[in-house]
């Protein structure tokens, strides 16, 4: 196996700067309009219809569906041509930006509200509580969701390969293709993401079993 991806490093090597940029896309859009999304949906009535309803949309299309729709025949219909890395890399971050927003609406729906009366009572302006009081303990219960959001969105990358995206998956392909090597091949990419994968989840479930608990009885 070591051999085999030792002959082939270069072709590795592009394909997981592939995939680590579609990632990088993915993961700082997504966290970043998902948080804000999240952030207007717990208060206004109106951001939560929007998040709800395209959140139900996106989640109710497969993944797949959604990647050759948008790259064929809607180009197709506008008379575009775009590289299917930024298709990709826009249909990740749609999907992350969702899936981080309903994170963080629920995270905020679940922040007891005697923690902001308390400090309104103490006469803490609401910018300092929001900093001092809120913004932490919101933090700490829609961290490990997010993380985990994260992890699904760099499985996805796979996906990317079936529109000609020369992420890493693809890559294994076509090497694959030329020596005919399927057990090391693939078993050097499952350990990749394995890698990647498992500690973010672990992490993710630690700070599960160290944070989530009812604060409304602390």
């Amino acid at each position: 196996m070591l051999e085999i991806v030792a002959r082939n490093i270069p072709a590795f090597r592009q394909g997981l700067a592939v995939t680590l940029q579609l990632c990088g896309i993915a993961w700082s859009i997504g966290i970043l309009l998902g948080a804000l999304l999240g952030y207007a949906s717990a208060k206004s009535r109106l951001f939560n219809f929007f998040n709800k309803t395209f959140s139900y949309l996106i989640s109710s299309i497969p993944v797949l569906v959604l990647l050759f729709w948008f790259h064929y025949p809607l180009q197709y219909s506008l008379d575009l041509r775009i590289d299917p890395f930024y298709t990709s890399a826009f249909i990740l971050a749609l999907i992350n930006t969702f899936a981080v927003s309903n994170v963080v609406a629920a995270g905020i729906a679940n922040l007891p509200r005697q923690y902001l009366e308390a400090a309104t009572v103490c006469g803490i302006g609401k910018p300092t509580a929001f900093l001092r009081i809120e913004l932490p303990l919101i933090l700490r219960n829609v961290f490990p969701g997010i993380l985990m959001s994260q992890v699904n969105i760099l499985h996805l990358t796979l996906f990317a390969s079936l529109i000609s995206v020369n992420e890493l998956f693809r890559v294994a392909q076509r090497v694959n293709a030329q020596v005919y090597r399927p057990v090391e091949i693939y078993t050097a990419l499952a350990l990749f993401f394995l890698l990647i994968s498992l500690p973010l989840i672990l992490l993710s479930n630690y700070l599960t079993k160290k944070y989530a608990r009812d604060l409304s009885e602390k």
